[in-house]
């Protein structure tokens, strides 16, 4: 049977290209002929939007999956990626925080989902909510690692410390298998000290689990999302989409154990 990869790209701090990673890195993979699942687990439904989709416009999504109105597949859609499909939400999603939590095996919940489907891919990648609430709970206990962007900025370690508790707790009470994909740097502008001085900073603490791919702060990556198109798509030619294929064939290649 073949290994299908769960990875989850948090971060509770919002705007350091979590979204973005979850699109573009996605939207690579899929060039690399691989299946890709996406899920959007963040009711803002930007990754939904990313990938072609009229959140608005879309009758069920992840929502009405996880209160169990709807079977997994039936939810899932055609990305405007090759190889990629989705899961989207909106936000309808804002609710399952309180919804969810008067339900037997809550954090369980997105597992049970992944498992009705996942036989159909080799990457299902989870873009969570800017929050370590129930949503992202669940996503932690479904995936089998964690990738963390990181914007190269001052307090690019600010709550990177409570991320990587909450880590340790699903891996002590719901997921002992859970693992730290790796860390990755957005936003990096190499014109700056600062943003050289905060990828040694955090690559002096977290070494072990760098990514030495590293995404450049972009005119053309942050168009892309307005248009409802990865950056692979958008302008296959620029650096942002150089950088995210970079980061796509070291996920792919990384060996597990």
């Amino acid at each position: 049977m073949k290994r299908v990869r769960i990875i989850a790209v948090a971060n509770q701090k919002g705007g350091v290209g979590k979204t973005t990673t979850v699109v573009n890195l996605s939207a690579s993979l899929g060039e690399l002929g691989v299946k890709v699942l996406v899920i959007d687990a963040d009711a803002q439904g930007n990754t939904t939007s990313g990938l072609g989709l009229e959140k608005n416009k879309i009758e069920n999504t992840l929502y009405n999956a996880m209160l169990g109105e709807i079977s997994a597949k039936d939810v899932i859609q055609e990305s405007i990626a090759d190889g990629v499909d989705l899961i989207p939400s909106n936000m309808n999603l804002s609710g399952a925080e309180i919804e969810l939590v008067s339900l037997d095996n809550r954090e369980y919940i997105m597992k049970e989902i992944i498992s009705e489907v996942k036989d159909s891919y080799d990457y299902v990648i989870i873009d969570c909510p800017p929050s370590l609430g129930l949503v992202t709970l669940n996503a932690l206990t479904a995936a089998d690692t964690v990738l963390v962007p990181v914007q190269c900025e001052y307090f690019a370690l600010e709550g990177m410390e409570q991320l990587f508790h909450t880590i340790g707790l699903v891996q002590n009470k719901l997921n002992p298998a859970l693992e730290v994909e790796g860390v990755v740097f957005t936003m990096f502008d190499s014109r700056t000290n600062l943003s050289i001085e905060v990828v040694e900073e955090v690559k002096r603490i977290l070494k072990p689990s760098m990514y030495s791919a590293i995404i450049p702060r972009n005119v053309r990556l942050g168009e892309a999302p307005s248009y409802g198109l990865p950056i692979t798509v958008y302008d296959s030619k620029s650096k942002g989409a150089e950088s995210y294929r970079a980061l796509a064939e070291l996920v792919i290649n990384k060996e597990w154990k």
